[in-house]
């Protein structure tokens, strides 16, 4: 048997005279000793904190679903490259031939070679920064062979001939899922920064994190709720939603916010905003700096906002007509009282913007198409079929599987659809706070935006289901198949002057996919393209002069298309679309005092219904 001398090999490793790999070596082992103790006793409170919920019955045996779409989706990649022996053995070997070159390339550097490396990762990838990775040779072999493997099993998906594009996405989609949580940046022994802080702390980072564990799945109500930053440093209605204003309706599905003027004169078309119930209205009132509301308040403008119900299971039967009729259109009627205005015009973020589509659309088949004058459509699609990166999410199992889980609930969880956010972009929400939280053992920062993002929302069983069934699923709107309160409708009903926001970046609502959508309306529409993506390209104030917009003077469906006929212009789209609905009517009056017309002031805004936790 051949022996080994490991200090040998580690400072052959490391290929430094002065033995850099001495950080990783333990000063006190009788304190780690302890620390590690401490490490499995918070890990039993966070057994505890799992377990619990499950024995008494508050959740049930919950995974089962999902992973069998997993085995079966990787089953027809693979099934691909097994059925032919010679293209398995292609396949096999060209890893093998990679994992060579590494391991040929790794002994050259240690015999003083200079080599480069045979695989990087990409230059916007945070997990391989420390110089460690770079420099010291055993971590640099590890991080080249994670990269070969992680490559390798992208391709095998990408090549693999004969499945249809929807279970390509999908077999895309969890592999991706796979790699990213294995690389070995996750892992203690595998990181040189996290190897150094549990060394150099005695393992006290790891009783820290493993404390946080416990407190976040206990927070989450045995499921792991991973904090993205602190949450304690901010309160809805004290340092975010804070614009001034006052809640003048309410029901069963949302409240509506009246903000106070600050100017003189405002313009007589009162402004009413419809954001996603998916998240909380505030993202469009984070602070006084980020404020769309507060910002359109300033520019004259009488602003209404829906606070959407954070529901229960006694709103489970609330679907989608009941959010258009009690939600759009009881609100239409309530600014009618409270402005003696009966024509307005209405914003519509998400899908909170896909509603409001459906109800123009309704409107003019109804002979009430009066009652908007003008829509502006943020990152909104009303044609799905080139939707985002949650199509992955949408097919007729999952979706059947799906509404199984709500409907024994009565609603689908907040933290469900948080996590599938999360999960389109798991390098930057949830490894890098895995590591920070749970291994380094240090608080997030406190950041507003990641706050918000983390304050989810439940969406009852009725009105997702109807959602996901005839909007993702069969996109029966664009099709002019979809029918609502006994009605069909299509986007071609539509034929009031339309805003419609893109943005570049967007992977929820993709620019190619809101601008076919954007075709389709039979009015003038004014498409507009902003940079960077679904939040920071619509949440952009002027004062930061940040990213950038496009305009072109024609909708054309090919997005490329347009881009090539359109301008760009530096900063902020907001003024751009302030001009724009100031042109369709600037008549102004005396500002609207908050009561007016006999109106009941039911509570001073941001109200309740936002504050409500999922």
């Amino acid at each position: 048997m051949l022996s080994i001398d490991h200090g040998e090999l580690l400072k052959a490793m490391a290929g430094d005279s002065k033995n850099p790999m001495l950080q990783y070596i333990l000063d006190n082992p009788e304190e780690f000793s302890k620390n590690l103790a401490r490490v499995f006793e918070n890990g039993g409170k966070a057994l505890s904190a799992y377990l619990e919920p499950r024995e008494k019955g508050q959740r049930g045996p919950e995974g089962s679903e999902h992973l069998t779409t997993v085995v079966k989706t990787l089953s027809e990649v693979g099934e691909y490259w097994m059925k032919d022996p010679a293209r398995a053995m292609e396949a096999q070997t060209r890893l093998w031939q990679g994992y060579m070159g590494i391991w040929n390339n790794t002994l050259k550097r240690m015999g003083g070679e200079e080599e480069p490396p045979i695989v990087t990762p990409d230059d916007a990838d945070k997990r391989f920064k420390d110089p460690e990775w770079t420099d010291n040779n055993f971590f640099d072999f590890l991080k080249q062979m994670y990269l070969e493997t992680a490559n390798w099993a992208e391709d095998m998906v990408n090549e693999a001939e004969d499945i249809d594009a929807h279970t390509r996405m999908k077999a895309e989609f969890f592999v991706k899922q796979i790699t990213n949580a294995l690389s070995p940046s996750n892992f203690v022994l595998t990181n040189p920064e996290l190897l150094r802080e549990t060394m150099s702390s005695n393992a006290e980072n790891l009783v820290r994190g493993m404390k946080h564990l416990a407190e976040d799945i206990e927070e989450g109500h045995g499921e792991l709720k991973i904090r993205q930053t602190r949450t304690q440093d901010f309160e809805v209605g004290g340092n975010l939603a804070t614009t001034p204003g006052k809640v003048i309706m309410q029901n069963d599905v949302c409240q509506l916010i009246q903000y106070e003027p600050v100017t003189t004169k405002v313009f007589k078309r009162p402004l009413l905003v419809v954001p996603p119930w998916i998240n909380k209205y505030y993202i469009l009132d984070l602070n006084p700096q980020k404020s769309f509301i507060k910002w359109a308040v300033e520019q004259g403008h009488t602003v209404f906002v829906i606070s959407w119900i954070n529901p229960d299971e006694s709103q489970a039967a609330k679907s989608w007509d009941h959010y258009m009729q009690e939600g759009i259109l009881q609100s239409i009627e309530q600014i009618k009282k409270t402005t003696a205005q009966s024509t307005i015009n209405a914003v519509g973020y998400c899908v909170g913007g896909t509603l409001l589509a459906i109800t123009l659309a309704y409107l003019e088949k109804t002979g009430q198409a009066d009652r908007i004058a003008s829509a502006t459509f943020l990152t909104t699609q009303v044609d799905f079929e080139h939707a985002g990166d949650l199509l992955v999410f949408v097919d007729d199992e999952q979706v059947t599987n799906l509404e199984e889980a709500m409907n024994r609930r009565g609603y689908l969880e907040g933290g469900k659809m948080a996590a599938a956010f999360n999960m389109l972009r798991p390098n930057d929400l949830i490894w890098t706070y895995v590591v920070n939280n749970y291994l380094k053992g240090k608080e997030p920062f406190p950041f507003d935006l990641l706050y918000w993002n983390s304050d989810s929302t439940r969406m009852t069983a009725a009105n997702q289901s109807f959602y996901l069934r005839n909007l993702y699923l069969n996109n029966m709107f664009s099709k002019g198949e979809l029918e609502i309160a006994g009605i069909k409708v299509s986007p071609t009903d539509i034929k009031i002057p339309v805003y419609t926001l893109a943005t570049k970046e967007d992977h929820i609502a993709p620019a190619r996919s809101v601008l076919k959508g954007a075709s389709l309306f039979s009015g003038p529409v004014e498409f507009v393209l902003s940079g960077s993506g679904h939040i920071a390209g619509v949440v952009n104030p002027p004062e930061k002069n940040k990213y950038q917009y496009w305009t072109a003077p024609q909708i054309l469906e090919d997005l490329d298309e347009w881009l090539s006929a359109a301008d760009e212009t530096t900063g902020s789209w907001w003024p751009h679309w302030d001009k724009w609905i100031k042109n369709l009517n600037s008549d102004v009056q005396n500002a609207r005092k908050l009561g007016a017309r006999r109106t009941k002031l039911l509570e001073d805004a941001p109200g309740s219904y936002v504050k409500v936790k999922a």
